[in-house]
């Protein structure tokens, strides 16, 4: 796998609802085929499920990132998919991690990321992950 300068990383941040129809099983099958493509790939990522909600930070090439995310948006098990943040980064914050999961805590509302945007987003799914167990 060829070795990204930090100038070509690119990052984005999303929230979804996964359709109510959908069996919660599904969740764990998206989890691993994901690890398995982002590896390929050279993505990292942190995915959090809170039982309704997805919300994911998605880091790589630009052009590997973005055409994920089109993947991603065009699922039929989401559905009110938002672009929270998304752009050039220097570094990565999930290096190693072709996709972390979890499952959020009761106390997490993913569904309020949506009235953020930008940095406050990133900043706020910062503080989500620094509360997720290890």
């Amino acid at each position: 796998m060829a070795d990204m300068t930090a100038s070509s990383l690119y990052q984005l941040l999303y929230v979804s609802t996964l359709r109510a129809e959908v069996p919660l099983t599904v969740v764990a099958e998206i989890a691993h085929r994901a690890r398995v493509a982002n590896a390929e790939l050279g993505i990292t990522a942190l995915l959090v499920f809170d039982g309704v909600h997805f919300c994911q930070l998605l880091e790589g090439d630009r052009r590997r990132v973005l055409s994920l995310a089109d993947r991603i948006f065009e699922d039929a098990r989401h559905q009110s998919v938002e672009v929270l943040h998304h752009g050039a980064i220097e570094k990565r914050r999930f290096d190693g991690f072709h996709l972390a999961f979890t499952t959020g805590e009761d106390d997490m509302s993913l569904a309020s990321l949506v009235d953020l945007d930008g940095d406050e987003a990133v900043s706020a799914f910062a503080v989500l992950r620094e509360r997720l167990p290890e």
